[in-house]
């Protein structure tokens, strides 16, 4: 029953790779994205995690392919993230060089994330996202801290089989 939180949190934070969001000079299609997630305070205590156990928060790179459709690029400047329920992406400015929001948690997740995203060039960009809040785990609410850093690189104008995320909706 704990690995469910604690997939969860992981999940949550490497689907804020999400959050390392795009410039408006990206080009739509297939993109590669590398994520470290750092954990400043981590809901599980040192050592309570089963030895042998894999650790959801150990800072390891998480690369993945992202679909970048037209429509994303249009409205957010980047692909839009797949937030977790009660979430959402407020204060978005966009400029020719990047784009930086906040992110909004309520339930399970509650808090408040920052994230910005820059174009080196056309094909290669850098995002950054920083959260602060709580999650609950069980009848307890733990405090959690987290920051995502990535790198992108355009890898194709076919998607392939890569779907796109789609947009959370006000």
């Amino acid at each position: 029953m704990r690995r469910n939180p604690i997939w969860g949190a992981a999940a949550f934070g490497i689907l804020a790779l999400a959050l390392s969001l795009w410039a408006e000079a990206r080009k739509p299609g297939l993109w590669e994205m590398t994520t470290v997630q750092t954990w400043q305070q981590s809901p599980i205590p040192p050592g309570s995690l089963p030895a042998g156990a894999p650790n959801p928060f150990n800072g390891a790179p998480h690369t993945t392919q992202v679909c970048l459709t037209r429509q994303q690029i249009d409205k957010y400047g980047a692909v839009t993230p797949k937030l977790m329920p009660g979430c959402q992406i407020t204060n978005l400015n966009k400029t020719a060089a990047g784009m930086t929001a906040d992110m909004i948690c309520t339930g399970r997740f509650s808090g408040k994330g920052t994230m910005e995203s820059t174009a080196i060039d056309s094909e290669h960009a850098k995002g950054k996202v920083h959260f602060t809040g709580t999650m609950q785990m069980g009848p307890n609410s733990r405090p959690v801290e987290w920051t995502v850093d990535s790198t992108s690189v355009f890898r194709s104008a076919d998607c392939g089989s890569v779907k796109p995320f789609n947009p959370p909706e006000k």
